[in-house]
């Protein structure tokens, strides 16, 4: 079985390049869908408190036999627990739910700029990294100007930065400013949304290249740009078909045709980090 390649993170640790995401899945549901992604070959899970599917999560990996030293688990601090105290707090509860005495990824979930909070709440997951609760730490849909904010208060420069990201939208500026600073670029809503994106002619066309689908295709554009990527779904064939994206290797041509559906800030689906108050 094909394994992903690991990225390095700029604190020396390293990610298995491709994931497997639970937004949207049921907590029960997530048991038996992570059961299926370790069984695909996925050795790294994405969830966040927010899912309400850490405990489904945690339940999967307690009933893999897998070593924890095997896996790469991340979760996410949720808004309304930002802040120093609470951020400590929350990510205690995380474990409980996860059932792990430590955790390889912690990421904040969103700036949220309105709250003014995040500085603080990144100095916390700094004291959870110094603690060793957590080996590496990041962030999710932040500005630039909200990473050069942390960095700056606390001399510490996130590891990752997990945002929106697929052809349609690719957010060429942000993974620039990451590459300058050695900030891994992470990949949420990697396929698009609505099905469009894997419809479009020159995804098919490519996909017929490589007698792929095209979800393999996009999913092997990503590995080709240096994202990490977290494909989602519930369907045993699909998570198979997802992780076997790693066998697909697109040419130059490829990656350039797919790079060149960006849309710019029309092709973005979800909100926007610089507005986003909930």
């Amino acid at each position: 079985m094909t394994t992903s390649p690991n990225l390095t993170f700029n604190d020396g640790h390293t990610i298995p390049q491709l994931g497997y995401g639970v937004w949207q899945v049921e907590d029960d549901v997530a048991e038996k869908v992570v059961g299926q992604a370790f069984k695909a070959g996925f050795r790294h899970i994405d969830t966040a408190k927010i899912y309400g599917n850490e405990a489904g999560v945690g339940r999967a990996i307690a009933s893999s036999g897998l070593a924890h030293d095997e896996l790469f688990i991340t979760t996410k601090l949720w808004n309304d627990d930002q802040g120093y105290d609470s951020t400590l707090a929350a990510f205690e509860a995380s474990m409980e739910r996860l059932g792990l005495d430590t955790l390889d990824l912690y990421l904040i979930h969103w700036q949220k700029p309105g709250a003014k909070s995040y500085v603080d709440t990144w100095r916390a997951l700094i004291e959870l990294q110094k603690q060793g609760k957590v080996k590496t730490i990041g962030v999710s849909n932040f500005t630039k100007e909200g990473l050069q904010e942390i960095i700056d208060a606390t001399g510490v420069t996130p590891a990752i930065h997990q945002i929106e990201l697929h052809p349609f939208f690719n957010q060429a500026e942000l993974r620039e400013f990451g590459a300058a600073h050695g900030i891994l670029t992470q990949a949420w809503s990697p396929l698009g949304q609505g099905g469009e994106l894997l419809k479009d002619k020159v995804v098919t066309d490519i996909a017929e290249k490589h007698n792929a689908t095209s979800a393999q295709v996009v999913i092997a554009w990503h590995l080709a740009i240096g994202n990490v990527v977290i494909p989602k779904s519930v369907t045993e064939s699909r998570i198979q078909e997802n992780y076997a994206s790693l066998d697909i290797t697109l040419d130059a041509a490829d990656v350039e045709a797919i790079s060149g559906l960006d849309r710019g800030a029309e092709g973005r689906i979800g909100a926007d980090p610089a507005t986003a108050d909930f």
